[in-house]
């Protein structure tokens, strides 16, 4: 296969300018890790989770062949993909968003993946998913997004050669659509496109025939997916909607045909759609609103914007928000646990710090490359080699530099996790004894068992400790020890960028020469979300009382549609420094929301809610993301 990730000219050209700036921004791989083989070990980790029939050069000898009727009862041939995690369901969403990710990563990095040996195998692993989505796509209208379903299968324990679970498939149509999984997978494959564009021409404009259809299909007939496929709302709820996939599709769409009209529709509908009404520090399978942002930011800084440069600013504005948020120089910043790792939440947080490390990283190149220099934050510049320096952080803390010593990548390091939550990798391989196991059998003899797995999960990213760097390596302890393919699949690029050899300069050495005051063109209020004109947020003390020598203060907050003529729906908002009670808003997803019976602010209309604060200093509100219509 290619050299040279088959990126089309202009990508092409941008991988060789990120190249070329590694001489100035590059990192030293150091600090006793080896980011190649932590790169070989991750894509490897995407064989485990292969469904179908397995390849000759299948490189993970303990696995074999499975689900090989799949959508036979459905009448279509759905057989191939990949397993999400530790079970042996294909969630269609977030298989989507891994290979988005993992084309990503080779379209800003392939070069690199080149010098470690592994573009080849990186290539193989997105082929392995758009080859299951041509499948998935039988009709223009027609998407099927789920194989399997949550509810059997976490009833069964199961390797996934001796399944005997569900193998029912659903589907997503006009009658019953399923804007964000169509327009997700309209984007991994539109990004794809580029990845196959060098090397298998035909194959490429394959794909793009088949992204185009899905996201006609997905703006044309608009609605959630689990309002469709209802089996998966407990496991991959679409709690961010579609308006987030409906502007990732038509940004990969642009970048891989050039054709202004994706663009027209990015800027044309980022009120509409949150695209600029979004400033959220999380990005992953569910919201996407940062991943756009930055792509969008991208288009602007390669002087792609041409009449829509306003409009990409906007994006911009909200893409540096998750940059400093996650740096820890934004006016609201990710948490992190006492040993520097980004934390949001217990189930899995490792997800969400691969794919900020992804996008910090690219971002930071592309603030390099373009020249523009540092990111304003409220609490200082973020200068680009700052921004990769922290990315370093986060990597060496998955990687065993973490107050336990353990490297979260199993089979990286001395200490990392034997005992993942994974079917097939903790019950004997089926060819070592092919005896079947049936679902009671592998939780009586297997599920539970104090040892170790069988067989490794090479390469695998696990959840992850806890906001006190905590972590129990137990089976059962799935928050903690699961791995998840869109847990790797951001990480391959950083990694390579990482393992990258390109003489760069030191640490300390690029301190000293940039002591010296560097010019950035960027706006001062570039930090800030490009919410601040459109909505207002009061607050005033209301109230105050003493109870058992505390005094207590009642805040009324009063947030405000300042547009002029367009109505704010989906509303969400942040809160923080909250400790006392809350009346007026209800807990999301992300953040909070206005109650059931106001789902929308006209102009000039306001919400007004109030806490009680045992304490003189107001909690911290924001808006987290809007959408103005």
């Amino acid at each position: 296969m290619a050299k040279n990730g088959g990126a089309h000219g202009a990508a092409t050209l941008f991988g060789l300018l990120a190249l070329a700036s590694m001489v100035k921004l590059g990192f030293v791989a150091g600090g006793g890790h080896d980011y190649a083989m932590a790169l070989r070990k991750s894509i490897l980790y995407f064989q485990a989770q292969r469904s179908g029939v397995l390849p000759p050069n299948q490189r993970v000898s303990w696995r074999a062949s499975s689900g090989l009727f799949d959508g036979k009862a459905n009448g279509v041939d759905l057989v191939g993909g990949y397993y999400d995690a530790g079970d042996n369901v294909k969630f269609g969403l977030p298989m989507a968003f891994t290979v988005t990710m993992m084309s990503w990563s080779i379209l800003e990095y392939g070069k690199q993946m080149a010098a470690a040996g592994e573009l080849r195998n990186a290539m193989d692993a997105v082929k392995w998913g758009t080859d299951y989505f041509i499948k998935a796509h039988p009709e223009p209208d027609v998407l099927y997004g789920e194989v399997g379903d949550g509810d059997t299968d976490h009833s069964c324990w199961q390797r996934p050669e001796d399944m005997t679970t569900s193998r029912q498939a659903f589907r997503v149509d006009p009658q019953h659509p399923g804007s964000d999984l169509a327009a997700e997978t309209a984007a991994a494959m539109a990004a794809a496109s580029i990845v196959f564009r060098g090397t298998y021409p035909g194959y490429a404009n394959l794909l793009l025939v088949h992204s185009k259809q899905l996201f006609e299909f997905a703006d044309k007939y608009r609605g959630k997916y689990d309002a469709s496929i209802t089996v998966a709302r407990n496991y991959y709820g679409s709690f961010s909607g579609y308006g987030d996939e409906l502007l990732w599709a038509a940004a990969w769409l642009f970048e891989a045909t050039e054709d202004r009209s994706y663009l027209e529709y990015l800027a044309g509908n980022g009120e509409a759609l949150g695209g600029t009404g979004w400033s959220i520090n999380q990005f992953g399978w569910d919201v996407k609103y940062p991943g756009v942002q930055v792509l969008a930011a991208k288009f602007l800084l390669q002087g792609r914007a041409g009449d829509h440069a306003a409009a990409l600013q906007r994006y911009r504005q909200n893409a540096e928000f998750f940059v400093c948020s996650c740096v820890g120089k934004g006016a609201v910043n990710v948490a992190r646990t006492p040993g520097g790792m980004m934390y949001h939440q217990r189930w899995n947080n490792l997800q969400f710090v691969t794919s900020a490390s992804f996008l910090l990283t690219v971002y930071a190149d592309f603030a390099a490359i373009s020249g523009r220099g540092a990111v304003h934050c409220p609490a200082g510049a973020a200068q680009p080699f700052d921004i990769l320096k922290f990315v370093k952080s986060q990597v060496n803390y998955i990687l065993g530099d973490n107050p336990r010593g353990t490297s979260y990548m199993v089979g990286y390091g001395a200490s990392y996790p034997r005992q993942v939550h994974h079917r097939g990798a903790s019950i004997v391989s089926i060819k070592r004894d092919p005896s079947f196991v049936s679902c009671q059998e592998g939780y009586s003899s297997w599920y539970g068992r104090e040892a170790g797995n069988p067989n490794l999960l090479d390469g695998a990213v696990v959840g992850g400790p806890d906001e006190y760097d905590d972590f129990a390596d137990e089976r059962d302890n799935y928050e903690q020890t699961e791995a998840a393919t869109y847990n790797n699949a951001p990480l391959l690029g950083v990694l390579a960028r990482l393992a990258a050899s390109c003489g760069g300069l030191k640490e300390e050495e690029y301190e000293q020469e940039t002591a010296t005051p560097v010019v950035n063109r960027t706006s001062s209020s570039s930090s800030l979300p490009a919410t601040a004109t459109a909505i207002g947020i009061e607050q005033n003390v209301t109230g105050t009382w003493a109870r058992r020598r505390r005094t207590y203060y009642r805040y009324a907050v009063t947030v405000t549609n300042r547009s002029r003529g367009k109505t704010v729906r989906e509303l969400h908002l942040g809160v923080s420094g909250l400790r006392g009670r809350l009346w007026g808003l209800e807990e999301a997803r992300y953040g909070y929301v206005p109650p059931r019976w106001l789902p929308a602010l006209r102009p000039g209309r306001s919400l007004r809610f109030v806490y009680v604060q045992p304490a003189p200093a107001p909690a911290n509100i924001w808006v987290t993301g809007y959408k103005l219509v």
